[in-house]
């Protein structure tokens, strides 16, 4: 199996359409095994046709021009597939694409033949078998429309049926990094269309995906428009700076289904070219004020290269926080919840399966808990009873898995607990017992301060993104803090439980127990919140 590609963009190997066309051959490949030959037009020695029809008649079949074309036209006649692939210029294609359309003469006979309305010329050579692809991207919203003339030259070249083609607007965005989330998932459906290509022909599902927006049209078009670095006016259009241009980019992409009934005041204090930006994130859309500056949710202050790297992706923007290579004031909620904001998931694409999203099961620290504080409070008011309890929750644990996502932290407790319970039944000193399993607890905390994921992060991920929160470093060190916290904690409760268990209260021990964690819960909640916030404002230097 041989493919040919004819890369007709300017680009070169930069062009957006290319990336298309080799998510194609990916999904193509992975189906069947073919050498492929991708050929940048644009670096070619290629004339334009003269009209002169030798390869009609003097040289039949061979072109009176020697450049480069002799090649490509060998390689299209030994491709099994041939993919052209190019952006829409005026729309239609690129110039040099079409002069290799013209150059195409001498694979043709000079005889009349064809349909009677418009007539044709049959081809020198059987290429009944070869398969062609139309794979091209726009600078517009939607590919819908806009590639008349293409369709047209095509149906001249293959017929109507005769080739398959793959439109995709919106093209410049698959350059651009931070909407990757976006482009990527776009690219998995060519890939797929290539997959299916390859075993026979794309299937109407997938053709669907294909056709969805990559962003809304009122989305995509004021980020366009945002790009150019001019503004319009009265008078046509001026010249703006380049930190407003990339703050209306980055504007554009406001989701107001995100709207959660107040508006937000995003302020941008650029510190190297000394300008300032409001963007007020409202019911109806997004704002972007340059003077009359209302009083702000978040500030962010940075220089405009740093903002600008993390925009596209050089730059960790958590890390750049972590380094303090920017600050931010004010509520730090708006920082969490970025992505949520800024962050279009294909909130304006037809959902095409048929089948309901399976919810993704959380952790639940209750669930991880319950079986400890059972024994704690049960065992030290009676040590038989207490135990009996403490192995009924065990034996009754696993059945919570089936709506939440057991941690190794669960598996510990079922083992843990269910030895302290049982050797309570069997008789043991619950004044040895009990303290030993503060210190066990302890120690669980504890060891994961030193590990990749300290304890309570396992826990309070879902809250913050879930996985993408174990990515966020001061998420990571603001739960790391806390697991040391909780370690020290139950590392000390055993020296006066020991001692409490020793004294008339003993029965109460448990109870007495809860009073601290309590107080240590309510610093938890407090701590979260506020620590991320004092770091970002430069506090944590």
């Amino acid at each position: 199996m041989n493919i040919l590609v004819l890369n007709g963009s300017p680009k070169g190997a930069h062009s957006n359409t290319l990336k298309l066309t080799k998510a194609f051959l990916e999904g193509f490949t992975q189906n069947q095994s073919a050498d492929t030959d991708i050929v940048d037009i644009y670096k070619l020695n290629i004339r334009e046709c003269l009209g002169c029809f030798a390869c009609w008649s003097k040289t039949p079949g061979k072109c009176a021009i020697t450049d480069d074309m002799t090649d490509v036209l060998q390689k299209m006649l030994h491709a099994n597939v041939v993919i052209w692939s190019f952006p829409l210029y005026y729309f239609s294609l690129p110039s040099r694409l079409k002069m290799v359309i013209d150059r195409q003469l001498p694979l043709t006979l000079p005889f009349m033949e064809g349909d009677a309305s418009a007539g044709g010329h049959r081809s020198r050579y059987d290429m009944s078998g070869r398969r062609n692809v139309v794979i091209s991207t726009c600078g517009f919203y939607t590919a819908e429309e806009n590639y008349t003339a293409v369709n047209a030259q095509f149906d001249r070249m293959f017929g109507k049926d005769g080739y398959t083609t793959l439109y995709c607007g919106q093209g410049e965005l698959f350059r651009v990094p931070q909407l990757s989330a976006r482009t990527d998932e776009y690219l998995s459906y060519v890939k797929q269309a290539g997959a299916e290509f390859a075993s026979g022909t794309i299937t109407a599902a997938t053709r669907a995906k294909l056709k969805q927006l990559l962003y809304p049209r009122e989305v995509f078009e004021q980020m366009a428009d945002a790009s150019w670095g001019v503004e319009q006016t009265k008078e046509g259009a001026k010249a703006v700076s380049p930190a407003f241009s990339f703050t209306k980019q980055m504007a554009a992409l406001y989701n107001k289904s995100s709207w959660s009934g107040q508006d937000i005041v995003v302020e941008f204090s650029y510190t190297d070219v000394e300008e300032t930006y409001q963007i007020v994130l409202g019911k109806d859309g997004h704002t972007v004020l340059t003077e009359n500056f209302m009083p702000y949710t978040t500030r962010i202050e940075t220089p405009l290269t740093v903002w600008e790297k993390i925009g596209q992706g050089e730059l960790n923007g958590q890390q750049a926080m972590m380094e303090h290579l920017y600050t931010v004031t004010g509520d730090f909620n708006v920082m969490m919840d970025w992505d949520k904001y800024f962050g279009w998931s294909g909130d304006a694409q037809e959902e095409l399966s048929s089948a309901p999203a399976v919810p993704a099961k959380k952790t639940n620290m209750s669930i991880m808990l319950l079986p400890w504080i059972a024994i704690w409070v049960g065992i030290s008011i009676n040590s038989l009873w207490g135990g009996i309890i403490g192995i009924v929750l065990c034996a009754a644990l696993p059945f919570a898995f089936l709506k939440y996502k057991p941690t190794v932290f669960e598996y510990i407790t079922v083992f843990a607990v269910s030895l302290v319970s049982l050797l309570s039944v069997l008789g043991y000193a619950i004044d040895i017992l009990i303290p030993a399993s503060y210190l066990a607890f302890g120690l669980m905390w504890t060891v994961t301060v030193f590990t990749k994921i300290p304890l309570s992060a396992w826990y309070s991920m879902n809250n913050y993104g879930v996985e993408k929160a174990l990515a966020n470093p001061l998420f990571m060190r603001t739960n790391r803090i806390l697991t040391a916290c909780w370690g020290v904690l139950y590392l000390v409760t055993p020296i006066w439980t020991y001692a409490l268990l020793h004294t008339s209260l003993a029965s109460w021990t448990g109870l007495f127990n809860s009073i601290l964690p309590a107080v240590m819960g309510a610093f938890t909640v407090w701590f979260e919140k506020w620590y991320p916030k004092h770091y970002a404002a430069g506090g944590g230097r």
